[in-house]
Protein backbone atom coordinates (compact mmCIF):
# COMPACT_ATOMS: atom_id res chain seq x y z
CA UNK A 1 0.00 0.00 0.00
CA UNK A 2 1.33 3.60 -0.66
CA UNK A 3 0.35 5.84 1.91
CA UNK A 4 -0.48 9.33 1.18
CA UNK A 5 1.65 11.99 3.57
CA UNK A 6 2.27 15.81 4.01
CA UNK A 7 5.43 17.01 5.32
CA UNK A 8 6.65 20.54 6.52
CA UNK A 9 10.37 19.22 6.41
CA UNK A 10 12.96 17.30 4.20
CA UNK A 11 11.71 13.83 5.98
CA UNK A 12 10.99 11.19 4.37
CA UNK A 13 13.87 10.84 1.98
CA UNK A 14 15.73 7.60 2.15
CA UNK A 15 18.83 7.79 0.91
CA UNK A 16 20.29 3.86 1.33
CA UNK A 17 20.31 1.36 -1.18
CA UNK A 18 17.37 -1.55 -1.76
CA UNK A 19 20.47 -4.48 -1.11
CA UNK A 20 21.77 -2.97 1.83
CA UNK A 21 21.17 -5.35 5.08
CA UNK A 22 22.34 -2.71 7.89
CA UNK A 23 19.40 -0.68 6.47
CA UNK A 24 15.61 -0.83 7.09
CA UNK A 25 13.58 -0.85 3.47
CA UNK A 26 12.69 2.83 2.05
CA UNK A 27 9.25 3.61 2.52
CA UNK A 28 5.97 3.33 0.11
CA UNK A 29 4.64 6.74 0.44
CA UNK A 30 3.93 9.67 -1.68
CA UNK A 31 4.20 12.72 -0.92
CA UNK A 32 1.42 14.59 -1.80
CA UNK A 33 1.83 18.59 -0.15
CA UNK A 34 4.41 20.55 1.82
CA UNK A 35 4.89 23.56 3.88
CA UNK A 36 8.11 25.49 3.69
CA UNK A 37 8.30 29.31 4.04
CA UNK A 38 11.98 29.75 3.66
CA UNK A 39 12.37 30.24 -0.61
CA UNK A 40 15.82 28.75 -0.19
CA UNK A 41 14.76 25.60 0.96
CA UNK A 42 11.61 25.51 -1.48
CA UNK A 43 13.97 25.40 -3.94
CA UNK A 44 15.36 22.54 -2.28
CA UNK A 45 11.88 20.87 -2.05
CA UNK A 46 11.35 21.43 -6.10
CA UNK A 47 14.68 19.85 -6.95
CA UNK A 48 14.76 16.77 -4.88
CA UNK A 49 11.32 15.96 -3.34
CA UNK A 50 9.04 17.41 -6.50
CA UNK A 51 5.96 18.07 -4.08
CA UNK A 52 3.00 18.30 -6.41
CA UNK A 53 1.37 21.27 -3.60
CA UNK A 54 4.04 23.56 -1.48
CA UNK A 55 2.20 26.13 0.67
CA UNK A 56 5.22 29.05 1.46
CA UNK A 57 2.92 29.52 4.88
CA UNK A 58 1.15 26.47 6.96
CA UNK A 59 -0.56 29.48 8.84
CA UNK A 60 -2.76 29.97 5.85
CA UNK A 61 -3.70 26.27 4.73
CA UNK A 62 -6.68 26.01 3.88
CA UNK A 63 -7.19 22.00 4.53
CA UNK A 64 -10.55 21.40 3.11
CA UNK A 65 -9.26 22.79 0.13
CA UNK A 66 -6.14 20.40 0.28
CA UNK A 67 -8.64 17.71 0.83
CA UNK A 68 -10.96 17.87 -1.72
CA UNK A 69 -8.14 18.69 -4.06
CA UNK A 70 -6.32 15.31 -3.51
CA UNK A 71 -8.43 13.26 -1.01
CA UNK A 72 -7.63 11.12 2.29
CA UNK A 73 -4.47 12.15 3.77
CA UNK A 74 -2.60 8.69 5.66
CA UNK A 75 0.15 10.43 7.79
CA UNK A 76 1.10 13.98 8.53
CA UNK A 77 5.10 14.39 9.38
CA UNK A 78 5.91 17.84 11.14
CA UNK A 79 9.28 19.56 12.89
CA UNK A 80 7.97 22.78 14.28
CA UNK A 81 10.95 25.19 14.71
CA UNK A 82 12.98 23.61 17.23
CA UNK A 83 14.77 26.78 17.97
CA UNK A 84 11.62 28.09 19.90
CA UNK A 85 12.18 25.35 22.30
CA UNK A 86 16.24 25.04 22.27
CA UNK A 87 17.99 25.69 25.29
CA UNK A 88 20.75 27.26 23.09
CA UNK A 89 17.97 30.43 23.15
CA UNK A 90 16.79 30.57 26.32
CA UNK A 91 19.19 34.28 26.68
CA UNK A 92 16.84 35.64 23.84
CA UNK A 93 15.24 38.76 24.12
CA UNK A 94 11.91 37.58 22.77
CA UNK A 95 9.24 35.60 24.38
CA UNK A 96 8.63 33.72 21.13
CA UNK A 97 10.30 30.89 22.70
CA UNK A 98 7.35 30.77 25.65
CA UNK A 99 4.56 31.07 22.52
CA UNK A 100 6.11 29.39 19.79
CA UNK A 101 2.36 29.40 17.13
CA UNK A 102 3.96 26.97 14.90
CA UNK A 103 3.41 24.31 17.01
CA UNK A 104 -0.51 24.76 17.36
CA UNK A 105 -0.72 25.17 14.02
CA UNK A 106 0.82 22.05 13.50
CA UNK A 107 -2.25 20.36 15.71
CA UNK A 108 -4.28 22.33 13.66
CA UNK A 109 -3.02 20.55 10.18
CA UNK A 110 -3.69 17.26 12.44
CA UNK A 111 -7.27 18.45 13.38
CA UNK A 112 -8.47 19.06 10.31
CA UNK A 113 -6.60 16.84 8.02
CA UNK A 114 -7.37 14.24 10.15
CA UNK A 115 -4.50 11.37 9.05
CA UNK A 116 -4.54 7.88 9.79
CA UNK A 117 -0.90 8.80 11.86
CA UNK A 118 1.10 11.46 12.69
CA UNK A 119 4.84 12.52 13.62
CA UNK A 120 6.15 15.40 15.53
CA UNK A 121 9.83 15.81 15.89
CA UNK A 122 11.40 18.36 17.91
CA UNK A 123 14.82 18.49 19.99
CA UNK A 124 14.57 16.39 22.88
CA UNK A 125 14.13 18.56 25.56
CA UNK A 126 10.47 19.46 24.05
CA UNK A 127 9.41 16.71 26.49
CA UNK A 128 9.94 18.33 29.94
CA UNK A 129 8.00 20.64 31.92
CA UNK A 130 10.42 24.24 30.78
CA UNK A 131 8.91 24.46 27.24
CA UNK A 132 5.42 25.84 28.04
CA UNK A 133 2.84 27.82 25.91
CA UNK A 134 1.61 31.03 27.49
CA UNK A 135 -2.63 30.91 28.24
CA UNK A 136 -3.95 33.40 25.31
CA UNK A 137 -7.25 35.04 25.08
CA UNK A 138 -9.02 32.16 23.04
CA UNK A 139 -7.42 29.61 25.70
CA UNK A 140 -9.80 31.25 28.62
CA UNK A 141 -12.80 30.00 26.44
CA UNK A 142 -11.65 26.66 25.91
CA UNK A 143 -12.00 24.39 29.29
CA UNK A 144 -9.66 21.41 27.70
CA UNK A 145 -6.79 24.25 28.02
CA UNK A 146 -7.89 25.86 31.54
CA UNK A 147 -8.10 22.51 33.07
CA UNK A 148 -4.48 22.07 32.37
CA UNK A 149 -2.10 22.62 35.25
CA UNK A 150 -1.13 26.36 35.34
CA UNK A 151 1.62 27.95 36.03
CA UNK A 152 2.27 31.65 37.22
CA UNK A 153 5.22 32.78 35.70
CA UNK A 154 6.57 36.56 35.04
CA UNK A 155 7.36 37.85 31.71
CA UNK A 156 9.97 40.62 32.61
CA UNK A 157 9.16 44.15 30.73
CA UNK A 158 12.41 46.03 32.01
CA UNK A 159 15.17 44.98 34.08
CA UNK A 160 15.97 46.72 37.50
CA UNK A 161 19.25 48.36 36.34
CA UNK A 162 16.85 50.01 33.69
CA UNK A 163 14.51 50.96 36.33
CA UNK A 164 13.31 54.65 36.40
CA UNK A 165 10.64 56.15 38.39
CA UNK A 166 7.14 55.81 37.06
CA UNK A 167 8.35 52.71 34.66
CA UNK A 168 5.56 50.77 35.87
CA UNK A 169 2.62 53.00 34.53
CA UNK A 170 4.84 54.28 31.66
CA UNK A 171 5.09 51.11 30.22
CA UNK A 172 2.19 49.60 31.31
CA UNK A 173 0.07 52.63 29.18
CA UNK A 174 2.06 53.67 26.55
CA UNK A 175 0.41 53.41 23.22
CA UNK A 176 1.58 50.29 21.14
CA UNK A 177 1.40 51.86 18.14
CA UNK A 178 5.08 52.31 17.46
CA UNK A 179 5.45 55.71 17.67
CA UNK A 180 8.33 55.39 20.55
CA UNK A 181 10.00 52.75 18.52
CA UNK A 182 13.71 53.08 17.01
CA UNK A 183 13.80 51.96 13.19
CA UNK A 184 15.35 48.48 13.72
CA UNK A 185 18.09 49.55 11.37
CA UNK A 186 19.17 51.89 14.31
CA UNK A 187 18.28 49.35 17.19
CA UNK A 188 20.84 47.04 15.62
CA UNK A 189 23.53 49.56 15.87
CA UNK A 190 23.27 50.91 19.49
CA UNK A 191 22.35 47.24 20.30
CA UNK A 192 25.76 46.03 19.14
CA UNK A 193 27.56 49.45 20.62
CA UNK A 194 26.22 47.75 24.06
CA UNK A 195 27.07 44.23 23.36
CA UNK A 196 30.88 45.82 23.26
CA UNK A 197 30.52 47.39 26.97
CA UNK A 198 33.12 45.01 28.12
CA UNK A 199 35.31 45.62 24.84
CA UNK A 200 36.82 49.54 24.54
CA UNK A 201 38.47 48.50 21.46
CA UNK A 202 35.59 47.46 19.72
CA UNK A 203 33.17 49.66 20.68
CA UNK A 204 35.70 52.62 19.22
CA UNK A 205 35.75 50.32 15.90
CA UNK A 206 32.03 50.37 15.75
CA UNK A 207 31.56 53.68 16.48
CA UNK A 208 33.74 54.62 13.38
CA UNK A 209 32.12 51.93 11.46
CA UNK A 210 28.66 53.26 11.81
CA UNK A 211 29.85 57.17 12.46
CA UNK A 212 28.12 59.11 9.83
CA UNK A 213 24.59 57.40 10.33
CA UNK A 214 25.10 57.54 14.30
CA UNK A 215 25.91 61.21 13.73
CA UNK A 216 22.67 61.71 11.47
CA UNK A 217 20.33 59.65 13.40
CA UNK A 218 21.26 61.10 16.92
CA UNK A 219 20.88 64.86 15.57
CA UNK A 220 18.13 64.11 14.75
CA UNK A 221 17.05 62.83 18.22
CA UNK A 222 17.69 65.67 19.88
CA UNK A 223 16.44 68.17 17.26
CA UNK A 224 13.00 66.31 17.38
CA UNK A 225 12.90 66.83 21.71
CA UNK A 226 14.16 70.19 21.64
CA UNK A 227 11.20 71.07 19.17
CA UNK A 228 8.43 69.26 21.58
CA UNK A 229 7.42 71.21 24.13
CA UNK A 230 5.60 67.96 26.24
CA UNK A 231 8.39 65.18 25.91
CA UNK A 232 7.90 61.38 27.21
CA UNK A 233 10.64 59.71 29.52
CA UNK A 234 11.86 57.83 26.09
CA UNK A 235 12.68 60.80 24.25
CA UNK A 236 14.23 62.54 27.31
CA UNK A 237 16.47 58.96 27.91
CA UNK A 238 16.62 58.69 23.92
CA UNK A 239 17.72 62.82 24.19
CA UNK A 240 20.49 62.37 26.62
CA UNK A 241 21.43 58.97 25.37
CA UNK A 242 22.42 60.84 21.48
CA UNK A 243 23.95 63.61 23.63
CA UNK A 244 26.27 61.01 25.58
CA UNK A 245 27.31 59.24 22.45
CA UNK A 246 28.00 62.55 19.98
CA UNK A 247 30.21 63.88 22.94
CA UNK A 248 31.69 60.65 22.91
CA UNK A 249 32.99 60.60 19.20
CA UNK A 250 34.21 64.18 19.36
CA UNK A 251 36.33 62.81 22.37
CA UNK A 252 34.32 65.23 24.79
CA UNK A 253 33.82 62.85 27.22
CA UNK A 254 36.26 60.43 28.19
CA UNK A 255 34.26 58.66 31.00
CA UNK A 256 33.40 55.26 29.18
CA UNK A 257 31.24 53.61 31.84
CA UNK A 258 29.31 56.96 31.24
CA UNK A 259 28.13 56.15 28.20
CA UNK A 260 27.28 53.20 28.54
CA UNK A 261 25.02 53.95 31.08
CA UNK A 262 23.51 56.59 28.64
CA UNK A 263 23.29 53.92 26.12
CA UNK A 264 21.35 51.03 28.73
CA UNK A 265 18.21 52.74 30.07
CA UNK A 266 16.83 53.59 26.12
CA UNK A 267 17.85 50.27 25.14
CA UNK A 268 16.09 48.45 27.29
CA UNK A 269 13.11 50.84 27.36
CA UNK A 270 12.99 49.43 23.58
CA UNK A 271 13.37 45.70 24.85
CA UNK A 272 10.44 46.58 27.25
CA UNK A 273 8.33 48.24 24.21
CA UNK A 274 9.35 44.98 22.15
CA UNK A 275 8.18 42.53 24.88
CA UNK A 276 4.83 44.57 25.01
CA UNK A 277 4.24 44.84 21.37
CA UNK A 278 5.28 40.65 21.31
CA UNK A 279 2.43 40.19 24.17
CA UNK A 280 -0.20 41.87 22.19
CA UNK A 281 0.87 40.28 18.77
CA UNK A 282 0.52 36.96 20.50
CA UNK A 283 -2.82 37.15 22.33
CA UNK A 284 -0.96 36.84 25.36
CA UNK A 285 -3.53 37.23 28.46
CA UNK A 286 -1.91 39.56 31.38
CA UNK A 287 -3.24 39.18 34.48
CA UNK A 288 -1.58 41.84 35.87
CA UNK A 289 1.65 43.58 35.44
CA UNK A 290 3.29 44.53 38.53
CA UNK A 291 7.13 45.28 40.45
CA UNK A 292 8.89 42.07 41.04
CA UNK A 293 12.37 42.22 42.98
CA UNK A 294 13.04 45.65 41.01
CA UNK A 295 11.87 44.72 37.57
CA UNK A 296 8.66 45.64 35.84
CA UNK A 297 6.71 42.23 34.96
CA UNK A 298 3.80 40.96 33.18
CA UNK A 299 1.79 38.08 35.04
CA UNK A 300 1.04 35.69 32.79
CA UNK A 301 0.00 31.94 33.20
CA UNK A 302 1.43 28.54 30.80
CA UNK A 303 1.24 25.30 30.70
CA UNK A 304 3.41 22.52 29.02
CA UNK A 305 3.03 21.83 25.18
CA UNK A 306 3.29 18.17 25.66
CA UNK A 307 0.30 18.54 28.52
CA UNK A 308 -1.59 20.49 25.34
CA UNK A 309 -0.62 18.23 22.50
CA UNK A 310 -2.12 15.20 24.75
CA UNK A 311 -5.08 17.08 26.01
CA UNK A 312 -6.08 17.77 22.67
CA UNK A 313 -5.18 14.82 20.39
CA UNK A 314 -6.04 12.01 22.59
CA UNK A 315 -9.53 12.86 23.37
CA UNK A 316 -12.39 12.77 21.19
CA UNK A 317 -12.93 13.48 18.58
CA UNK A 318 -9.62 12.46 17.44
CA UNK A 319 -8.36 9.55 19.65
CA UNK A 320 -4.69 8.89 18.64
CA UNK A 321 -3.02 6.52 20.42
CA UNK A 322 0.38 8.60 21.05
CA UNK A 323 3.82 7.27 21.91
CA UNK A 324 7.25 9.38 22.71
CA UNK A 325 10.71 8.85 21.94
CA UNK A 326 13.86 9.85 22.11
CA UNK A 327 15.63 8.20 19.46
CA UNK A 328 19.53 9.02 18.33
CA UNK A 329 20.56 9.03 14.80
CA UNK A 330 23.53 6.65 15.70
CA UNK A 331 21.59 4.21 16.41
CA UNK A 332 20.04 3.85 12.70
CA UNK A 333 23.06 4.20 11.43
CA UNK A 334 24.36 8.22 11.15
CA UNK A 335 27.71 8.97 12.15
CA UNK A 336 26.42 11.45 14.37
CA UNK A 337 24.99 11.80 18.23
CA UNK A 338 21.72 13.53 17.51
CA UNK A 339 19.14 12.78 20.08
CA UNK A 340 15.47 14.21 18.60
CA UNK A 341 12.10 13.44 20.26
CA UNK A 342 9.29 11.94 18.60
CA UNK A 343 5.84 12.05 18.91
CA UNK A 344 3.54 9.70 17.10
CA UNK A 345 0.21 9.22 17.35
CA UNK A 346 -1.84 6.67 15.40
CA UNK A 347 -5.47 6.66 15.17
CA UNK A 348 -7.25 4.05 17.85
CA UNK A 349 -9.77 3.24 14.94
CA UNK A 350 -6.42 1.39 13.02
CA UNK A 351 -6.34 -1.23 15.81
CA UNK A 352 -2.26 -0.80 15.80
CA UNK A 353 0.15 0.95 17.89
CA UNK A 354 2.91 2.36 17.00
CA UNK A 355 6.63 0.26 18.00
CA UNK A 356 10.14 1.83 18.15
CA UNK A 357 11.76 1.37 15.00
CA UNK A 358 14.77 -1.31 16.68
CA UNK A 359 18.59 0.04 16.35
CA UNK A 360 20.36 -1.15 13.57
CA UNK A 361 23.49 -0.35 16.01
CA UNK A 362 24.24 -0.63 19.67
CA UNK A 363 28.14 -0.37 18.96
CA UNK A 364 30.81 0.21 16.75
CA UNK A 365 28.71 3.24 15.64
CA UNK A 366 29.43 4.45 11.71
CA UNK A 367 32.27 7.39 12.48
CA UNK A 368 33.16 10.14 10.66
CA UNK A 369 35.49 8.62 8.80
CA UNK A 370 33.02 6.17 7.38
CA UNK A 371 31.00 9.52 5.79
CA UNK A 372 33.32 11.75 4.49
CA UNK A 373 37.32 10.58 3.98
CA UNK A 374 36.94 9.78 0.35
CA UNK A 375 35.76 13.42 0.14
CA UNK A 376 39.61 14.41 1.57
CA UNK A 377 41.28 14.26 -1.81
CA UNK A 378 38.28 16.15 -3.65
CA UNK A 379 39.36 20.17 -3.51
CA UNK A 380 36.58 22.22 -2.34
CA UNK A 381 35.47 25.67 -3.59
CA UNK A 382 34.15 28.75 -1.97
CA UNK A 383 31.79 29.58 -4.90
CA UNK A 384 28.66 28.51 -3.94
CA UNK A 385 27.22 28.47 -7.55
CA UNK A 386 30.12 26.52 -8.83
CA UNK A 387 29.35 22.82 -10.79
CA UNK A 388 29.39 19.54 -9.57
CA UNK A 389 32.70 17.40 -9.82
CA UNK A 390 33.01 14.29 -11.28
CA UNK A 391 33.83 11.66 -8.92
CA UNK A 392 35.37 8.51 -10.21
CA UNK A 393 34.70 4.81 -8.95
CA UNK A 394 36.49 3.74 -6.10
CA UNK A 395 37.00 0.07 -4.59
CA UNK A 396 38.19 0.93 -0.62
CA UNK A 397 35.02 2.65 0.56
CA UNK A 398 33.14 2.18 3.89
CA UNK A 399 29.72 0.71 3.64
CA UNK A 400 28.09 4.11 4.39
CA UNK A 401 30.28 5.98 2.11
CA UNK A 402 29.06 3.33 -0.83
CA UNK A 403 25.30 4.24 0.40
CA UNK A 404 25.60 8.17 -0.08
CA UNK A 405 28.51 8.48 -2.38
CA UNK A 406 27.05 9.50 -6.00
CA UNK A 407 28.62 9.71 -9.50
CA UNK A 408 28.39 13.80 -9.09
CA UNK A 409 29.54 15.83 -6.18
CA UNK A 410 27.47 19.08 -5.58
CA UNK A 411 27.77 21.16 -2.42
CA UNK A 412 31.42 20.81 -1.85
CA UNK A 413 31.76 24.36 -0.65
CA UNK A 414 33.34 26.12 2.44
CA UNK A 415 33.69 29.08 3.48
CA UNK A 416 36.62 31.12 2.28
CA UNK A 417 39.55 31.20 4.62
CA UNK A 418 40.76 34.22 6.65
CA UNK A 419 44.01 34.72 8.08
CA UNK A 420 43.26 34.57 11.10
CA UNK A 421 41.24 31.47 11.17
CA UNK A 422 43.95 29.54 9.06
CA UNK A 423 46.12 30.20 12.26
CA UNK A 424 43.43 28.85 14.40
CA UNK A 425 43.06 25.57 12.13
CA UNK A 426 46.67 25.31 12.08
CA UNK A 427 46.78 25.24 16.14
CA UNK A 428 44.05 22.91 17.00
CA UNK A 429 44.53 19.38 16.72
CA UNK A 430 41.18 16.11 16.59
CA UNK A 431 38.96 17.43 18.95
CA UNK A 432 39.92 20.46 20.45
CA UNK A 433 37.85 23.64 20.24
CA UNK A 434 38.16 27.50 20.19
CA UNK A 435 39.06 27.21 24.03
CA UNK A 436 42.24 25.07 23.50
CA UNK A 437 43.76 28.46 21.37
CA UNK A 438 45.93 30.88 22.93
CA UNK A 439 44.86 33.77 24.28
CA UNK A 440 46.23 36.13 20.99
CA UNK A 441 43.99 33.85 18.64
CA UNK A 442 40.94 34.30 20.53
CA UNK A 443 41.52 37.97 20.93
CA UNK A 444 39.18 38.70 18.27
CA UNK A 445 36.13 37.48 20.35
CA UNK A 446 34.50 40.10 22.41
CA UNK A 447 33.86 37.43 25.39
CA UNK A 448 35.84 34.52 24.46
CA UNK A 449 34.67 32.66 28.10
CA UNK A 450 31.01 32.07 26.66
CA UNK A 451 32.09 31.17 23.68
CA UNK A 452 30.56 27.78 22.97
CA UNK A 453 32.26 24.39 22.88
CA UNK A 454 31.65 23.32 19.28
CA UNK A 455 32.99 26.80 17.99
CA UNK A 456 36.12 25.99 15.54
CA UNK A 457 35.40 22.72 16.94
CA UNK A 458 38.17 19.85 14.86
CA UNK A 459 36.10 16.76 13.95
CA UNK A 460 37.55 13.53 15.28
CA UNK A 461 37.89 10.53 12.60
CA UNK A 462 37.08 7.63 14.01
CA UNK A 463 34.53 8.72 15.98
CA UNK A 464 30.80 10.01 15.62
CA UNK A 465 30.25 13.85 15.37
CA UNK A 466 28.29 15.95 17.78
CA UNK A 467 25.25 16.88 16.92
CA UNK A 468 25.17 18.81 13.21
CA UNK A 469 24.13 21.99 13.28
CA UNK A 470 25.03 25.62 11.33
CA UNK A 471 28.68 24.41 10.87
CA UNK A 472 29.55 27.48 8.81
CA UNK A 473 28.65 29.06 11.96
CA UNK A 474 30.30 27.34 14.64
CA UNK A 475 32.88 26.79 12.23
CA UNK A 476 33.70 22.96 12.42
CA UNK A 477 37.22 21.91 11.57
CA UNK A 478 38.19 19.50 9.02
CA UNK A 479 39.26 16.09 11.15
CA UNK A 480 43.18 17.02 9.20
CA UNK A 481 42.83 19.63 6.52
CA UNK A 482 43.13 22.68 7.25
CA UNK A 483 39.84 24.06 6.44
CA UNK A 484 36.19 24.38 7.05
CA UNK A 485 34.00 21.66 7.03
CA UNK A 486 31.83 21.52 3.63
CA UNK A 487 28.32 22.11 2.96
CA UNK A 488 28.47 18.37 1.25
CA UNK A 489 30.53 16.54 4.30
CA UNK A 490 28.00 18.64 6.80
CA UNK A 491 25.27 16.59 4.57
CA UNK A 492 26.91 13.46 4.55
CA UNK A 493 27.33 13.52 8.46
CA UNK A 494 23.68 14.13 8.20
CA UNK A 495 23.40 11.00 5.89
CA UNK A 496 22.11 13.09 2.94
CA UNK A 497 23.28 11.31 -0.56
CA UNK A 498 25.40 13.12 -3.01
CA UNK A 499 22.66 13.00 -5.11
CA UNK A 500 20.19 15.40 -2.97
CA UNK A 501 21.67 18.76 -4.05
CA UNK A 502 21.04 21.47 -2.02
CA UNK A 503 19.68 25.30 -3.47
CA UNK A 504 20.16 28.96 -2.00
CA UNK A 505 22.89 30.82 -0.22
CA UNK A 506 26.04 29.37 0.77
CA UNK A 507 24.51 29.88 4.47
CA UNK A 508 21.37 28.58 4.11
CA UNK A 509 22.34 25.56 2.28
CA UNK A 510 24.34 25.04 5.86
CA UNK A 511 21.55 25.75 7.97
CA UNK A 512 19.22 23.28 5.81
CA UNK A 513 21.53 20.76 6.58
CA UNK A 514 21.55 21.82 10.32
CA UNK A 515 17.85 21.96 10.31
CA UNK A 516 16.98 18.59 9.01
CA UNK A 517 16.23 15.21 10.92
CA UNK A 518 18.76 12.34 9.40
CA UNK A 519 17.65 10.79 6.59
CA UNK A 520 18.66 7.44 8.31
CA UNK A 521 16.47 8.19 11.35
CA UNK A 522 13.45 9.43 9.70
CA UNK A 523 13.80 6.55 7.28
CA UNK A 524 13.49 3.91 10.13
CA UNK A 525 11.21 6.05 11.44
CA UNK A 526 8.56 6.19 8.62
CA UNK A 527 8.94 2.93 7.95
CA UNK A 528 7.78 1.43 11.16
CA UNK A 529 4.76 3.97 10.93
CA UNK A 530 3.91 2.22 7.37
CA UNK A 531 4.00 -1.16 9.25
CA UNK A 532 1.70 -0.11 12.34
CA UNK A 533 -0.84 1.55 9.48
CA UNK A 534 -0.56 -1.78 6.70
CA UNK A 535 -1.38 -4.20 9.65
CA UNK A 536 -4.27 -2.35 10.86
CA UNK A 537 -5.67 -2.18 7.60
CA UNK A 538 -5.15 -5.50 6.80
CA UNK A 539 -8.13 -6.50 9.22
Amino acid sequence: MIFRCTVTKLWIYSPVREDSASVLPRPEVEIVAAAENNPNVRKTYKRNLKVPRLYSDVRTIDYAELLEAVGPIDIVIGGPPCQGFSNANRQHTTIVSMNNRLVKEYIRAICELKPQAFVMENVAMLRSQVHRFMVDETDLNDPRVMSLDLNEDMVEILPPASYFEGALEFLTNVDNNNVHAWAEGFYKIINVLYRYRINRVKFDKAIEKYREQLTIKLSEIIRLSSEEKDTSIIQENDKEMSEAILEYMQGDLPDFNQVIRAIEIPLFMQRGLTRLKEITDNNIHVYEYKMSDGSVVAVVKSYAVLDYIKCILTAEPFNYELSTEVLNAMNYGAPQRRERFIIVGISKAIGRSFTTPPPLFTENFRTVRDAISDLQVVETTTDVNSKPVVLEPQDDLSELAQMLRGRLLANHVATATTEVALSRFKALKAGQNFHDLEPELQATYSNAERTQNTIYLRLKYDEPCGTVVNVRKSMWVHPELDRAISIREAARLQTFPDTFVFEGTKDSQYQQIGNAVPPFLANAIANSIVVALDEGNDI
